[in-house]
């Protein structure tokens, strides 16, 4: 009864989410995390653009968000392997890109001295600016005269994730991207979908997803995130010790915890772990 109920999703109740005009876009590029929604929005999308017949300008872009110090990957082990294989199944080119000024992002915190958290996502911000260099790239490479080139940026943002995201329509434009020379607009293919229709979409599609879900975590994104669930932390941390250690290193050497109501310290005595 619980499945049948989280089966009708907000696209249910709304309809369809509108779908930007894929045959005027230039470029269409889909930010691809290596998670769930990431795959199931590549899915879709490409569904879509296939029906446009414009698969041929898709692009897949990765933010690799570099290893610690002790050289341990921020992000999952294998996510970018993963990625790549998420866009060669729809025979798709791919890119990896990564922060010009910090060789990670457990570097950019050390800087800052602090942890992102929901005031100050400075990490997200870190990674759309490496987007938002990529669609400089493309624009460049497409070398479109007369007017400004058309973009279209996908993510696998879900309603479901945040009150923020619920707020968000499926299209629009993102304004601090788009300039003189192109407009770009953020499409979000799976916005209104479940979490149950997202692993139902893989599993009748045979979609590549990463391993650390069958290991119990419910999201991807960095191993460590600071806006995790604490079931979350606490698998990310019993299955990378070394990496929970090597934040609980950085959160005495900056004074600071790893959340203010959470230091990485107790994550890792929830574990079992000594801290």
């Amino acid at each position: 009864m619980s499945g049948q109920m989280e089966l009708v999703s907000a696209r249910t109740v709304h309809g369809p989410d509108p779908v930007p005009n894929l045959a005027a876009a230039d470029r269409i590029v889909f930010s691809n995390s290596g998670g769930k929604d990431s795959i199931v929005a590549m899915d879709e999308g490409v569904r879509l653009a296939d029906a446009a017949g414009v698969r041929d300008r898709i692009v897949v872009l990765h933010i690799d968000l570099g290893r610690t110090p002790r050289g341990h990957s921020v992000e999952w082990p294998d996510t970018a392997d993963l990625a790549r294989r998420q866009a060669d199944h729809y025979g798709l080119p791919f890119a990896v890109r990564r922060m010009a000024k910090w060789p990670s992002l457990f570097h950019r915190i050390r800087a800052r001295g602090q942890f992102p958290h929901l005031m100050t996502r400075f990490c997200t911000s870190e990674k759309r600016a490496v987007a938002h260099r990529f669609i400089t790239e493309q624009v460049n490479a497409l070398g479109v005269i007369g007017r400004p080139a058309r973009i279209v940026h996908v993510m696998g943002f879900r309603a479901e994730e945040s009150r923020a995201r619920a707020r968000r329509p499926a299209i629009e434009v993102d304004r601090r991207a788009s300039n003189g020379r192109r407009t770009v607009t953020q499409w979000y293919p799976v916005l209104r979908w479940s979490t149950a229709e997202v692993w139902q979409r893989i599993r009748e599609r045979g979609l590549p997803y990463h391993w650390a879900y069958d290991a119990g975590m419910s999201r991807l994104s960095c191993s460590l995130c600071v806006l995790a669930s604490v079931p979350d932390l606490t698998c990310a941390a019993g299955l990378r010790p070394e990496l929970a250690r090597e934040y609980a290193d950085l959160e005495e050497e900056m004074g600071v915890p790893f959340r203010r109501e959470l230091s990485m310290a107790e994550v890792i005595r929830r574990t079992g772990g000594a801290a």
